[in-house]
């Protein structure tokens, strides 16, 4: 059902903000990154995550933890307002958990689903919730070896959470394309940009979030799916854009994990960007956006199978465009400062949209490396030296490193 636009709470706001390139008033932006732990020998996937979050732990305390799959390490930043603070904690973060897992001769990797190695079910990390995830989904965990990057955006209430989530939603599709960095699985070219998108689609609470009414339709809609079952906690839903349980944050989870800092800050900046001009949509008692939910599923298939390379289904035209004028709408739309401000933030992620325009997203990097000598063992290499990169792409400037064995 729609809600008219008067019955839409509004969002107050202190006048004494600092006005920003990014909008009225600062928006606070914080990351999640998960990767992928690999042999550098063999290329393929190792089980040893536990050994080398312990690692980690040394350096980043509780910023880094395991997850569903014993392949897998996660980490988080604190909040920002600024990007080039933010891109710094990104960087040392990532230094540290790639230290960590040399200690154990492992590397890391950054993408959307592993590109060797992956068991189905895979090893899942002990703990009594991945046990009852396993006893309740079933086959669901079997292909879950798969990692995203999560866009925290502060907010004050839920109310506010909930109208950015409205606000935000019909732009998911773009956000796909941009960061579409998962063409394999099991070994295989899918033919798809994002085929994480496709594998997490499939559980019963994920996708593109409902058009919330209020914060009571919230409220009522997550009780009847933890009393059905559907879920077995808060922390289980996993709608792209989604209140986080724990903090004061609204939580933008669409991302593929991200190959190079300067894609995830591009992701940050932009969502950064386009919560900001939500943020001042919703002051001005402007109503969101609601396009129909089967043409919002439709434009996510089309962003997961094109990435930036095709079409994108235009959400106000219903019509197909190409998916790189798509993104440009975006971004003059949430960050209209992006080509004549001199804000350093700005200047980053003018930085990063160059590299995506000469190199294209993960997905596009990630097969480009393999065309080089019809070898995934090289796509693994890509991503080891892309994960910590802190200049061009490796893959500008050299490749093949490495023998195949």
């Amino acid at each position: 059902m729609e809600v008219r636009a008067s019955a839409r709470p509004t969002v107050a706001t202190a006048d004494t903000h600092q006005r920003t390139a990014f909008g009225e008033t600062p928006v606070t932006v914080g990351v999640e990154e998960e990767f992928l732990l690999v042999d550098p020998a063999s290329r393929q996937l190792s089980t040893r995550a536990d050994r080398v979050v312990a690692h980690a732990a040394e350096e980043l305390g509780d910023r880094v933890t395991t997850e569903l799959t014993r392949y897998q390490i996660e980490v988080r930043t604190d909040p920002h307002t600024s990007l080039a603070d933010l891109g710094d904690q990104l960087r040392a973060t990532r230094e540290a958990v790639a230290r960590a897992a040399a200690r154990s001769d492992l590397r890391i990797i950054s993408s959307g689903t592993p590109v060797l190695g992956q068991h189905t079910p895979p090893p899942l990390s002990p703990g009594t919730r991945y046990a009852r995830s396993a006893a309740t989904f079933r086959a669901l965990d079997h292909e879950q070896s798969a990692c995203a990057c999560h866009v925290h955006i502060g907010v004050p209430d839920l109310p506010t959470a909930l109208q950015l989530s409205n606000h935000l939603r019909p732009w998911l599709p773009a956000l796909i394309a941009l960061t579409a960095n998962s063409p394999y699985w099991a070994a295989q070219d899918t033919g798809y940009a994002s085929w994480r998108t496709m594998t997490w689609c499939r559980w019963p609470v994920a996708g593109p979030p409902p058009y919330f009414e209020s914060p009571t339709h919230f409220e009522d809609l997550i009780d009847s799916l933890i009393t059905s079952e559907t879920l077995l906690d808060r922390g289980g839903l996993y709608w792209d854009i989604r209140p986080s349980h724990h903090v004061p944050t609204l939580e933008i989870r669409i991302a593929d994990a991200t190959p190079t800092v300067h894609d995830t800050l591009l992701l940050a900046g932009t969502v950064q960007g386009m919560a900001a001009q939500a943020l001042a949509a919703i002051r001005a008692s402007q109503p969101a956006p609601c396009p129909q939910p089967e043409l919002l599923r439709a434009a996510y298939w089309r962003a997961a199978r094109d990435g930036l390379t095709g079409k994108s289904l235009n959400l106000h035209t219903n019509r197909l465009e190409p998916a790189a004028a798509q993104l440009d709408r975006l971004w003059h739309t949430a960050l209209p400062a992006l080509d004549t401000s001199d804000d350093p933030g700005l200047g980053l992620l003018r930085t990063a949209r160059a590299r995506l325009r000469t190199d294209g997203n993960g997905a596009d990097r990630q097969r480009t490396a393999y065309r080089r000598r019809h070898r995934l063992t090289d796509v693994v290499v890509d991503l080891i030296e892309s994960v910590t990169a802190t200049d061009d792409p490796p893959h500008t400037s050299r490749h093949g490193a490495g023998t195949d064995r």
